[in-house]
């Protein structure tokens, strides 16, 4: 096998949307995404003896606080009829030809978070290798997926637990809207709700220059879109029970009884500025935003990467959920993957903070899918200095 770097998209993209359905880190878009941070980026490209494409991987070459290494994130994606002697052999050229960039430009070790399956056979090649688990994750290596091949919307409903679907069907009698939108705008809405998410779970929060070009990334393909959760309200006023007074832009009045006809809505709008439109014959206009999401797409998947929600008795996250799922189903994706979950077989993998989350995603239906652990080549002793700080980080993460 020879290796090529691979600087035309569509050669990536043809490939990477034939074999990858369960991570979209290795992306076009993610690599272009990873440069605007400033991380320098290379794209490689593994080719058969008849000059045909077997593997993508793409590599970050990150210098940071915590070390300085060569990334491989959720790859490298390989020819889904790839036998495991062969994959042996592909991660050994990827192993050796990155060796030889960490050791020319003085990087102290290499990540590989595979987007293989946790399975013995995979866990010897790497060990085989030399490599060991990274004392910590970069990316989520357990997971929850939905699959949407020949489901219909009812099918999806009946898979549900039941409580779910019930939260689903009391949004819409709520009054809760949905919005759809590929509005840059829309991403102050977002990160306000995300500050009070992160407020009330006590993690740490991506910045506002994160979000913003993450998604212009995925912008510019069409491959993302935020959806938002409002509460719909009659002009005349009135609150809402179960949103707090300082997150309304005026009174609302009492939950809508009747299910809405039209309660989706997909357009550009300023969304400084609230909506007016008719719902069960009343003039209603949109309220304050209570749960939102931005998801991500590939031909095969839609991806739930960043959500937020404001502490409220609605169920909104319920319904807005349920309409990315129709969503993805109607743009022919195989899979809806709602990212990472708590793991109880892998504790020390998953914090316990994610137990919630968990419970919340798992109503859906589906099945979990675990990768390989993040795997670590050491090549300098440096790299015993980011082994402590990330096993401290971790311990942090999972108390």
């Amino acid at each position: 096998m020879k290796i090529k770097l691979i600087t035309e998209k569509t050669i990536w993209e043809n490939f990477f949307d034939k074999n990858c359905c369960h991570s979209f880190l290795h992306s076009w878009e993610w690599g272009e995404f990873q440069r605007s941070l400033g991380y320098p980026i290379i794209r490689l490209g593994l080719y058969n003896k008849d000059n045909q494409l077997e593997v993508i991987c793409l590599v970050v070459k990150i210098k940071s606080k915590r070390g300085s290494f060569l990334f491989v994130p959720h790859g490298p994606v390989i020819n889904q009829k790839s036998k495991v002697k062969s994959q042996k052999l592909i991660l050994k050229l990827i192993k050796n030809y990155l060796l030889y960039i960490a050791k020319k430009e003085n990087y102290s070790f290499i990540r590989i978070a595979p987007i293989l399956e946790d399975k013995k056979e995979y866990q010897k090649i790497f060990a085989d290798l030399g490599f060991k688990t990274a004392p910590i994750y970069m990316h989520a290596e357990t997971m929850w997926e939905l699959p949407l091949i020949n489901k219909t919307n009812e099918d999806l409903l009946y898979q549900m637990r039941k409580t779910t679907r019930y939260l689903i069907k009391k949004a819409i009698r709520d009054g809760v809207i949905i919005e759809k939108t590929t509005n840059p705008k829309a991403l102050k809405i977002f990160y306000h709700l995300y500050l009070e998410t992160v407020k009330r779970e006590k993690f740490n929060p991506f910045s506002f220059d994160f979000i913003k070009k993450e998604f212009e990334a995925f912008a510019k393909s069409k491959n993302v879109m935020i959806f938002l959760a409002k509460m719909s309200k009659e002009i005349t006023g009135g609150e809402v029970e179960g949103i707090p007074p300082t997150h309304s832009t005026s009174k609302i009045d009492e939950p809508i009884k009747k299910m809405p006809p039209n309660y989706v809505l997909s357009n550009n709008q300023d969304y400084s500025k609230n909506t007016q439109m008719r719902i069960g014959g009343r003039e209603t206009e949109t309220g304050p935003v209570i749960a939102s999401s931005i998801i991500f797409f590939t031909k095969a998947a839609a991806f739930y990467h960043q959500g937020a929600s404001l502490h409220t008795k609605i169920p909104a996250a319920y319904l807005l959920q349920w309409e990315v799922i129709k969503e993805a189903k109607n743009r022919g994706c195989q899979l809806y993957n709602f990212w990472g979950i708590y793991d109880e077989k892998r504790p020390q993998r998953t914090p316990k903070s994610w137990q919630g989350l968990t419970l919340f995603k798992t109503g859906f239906g589906g099945q979990i899918h675990r990768f390989l652990p993040t795997q670590d080549y050491i090549i300098s002793n440096k790299y015993y200095f980011t082994y402590l700080w990330e096993k401290f980080l971790m311990w942090m993460r999972l108390k």
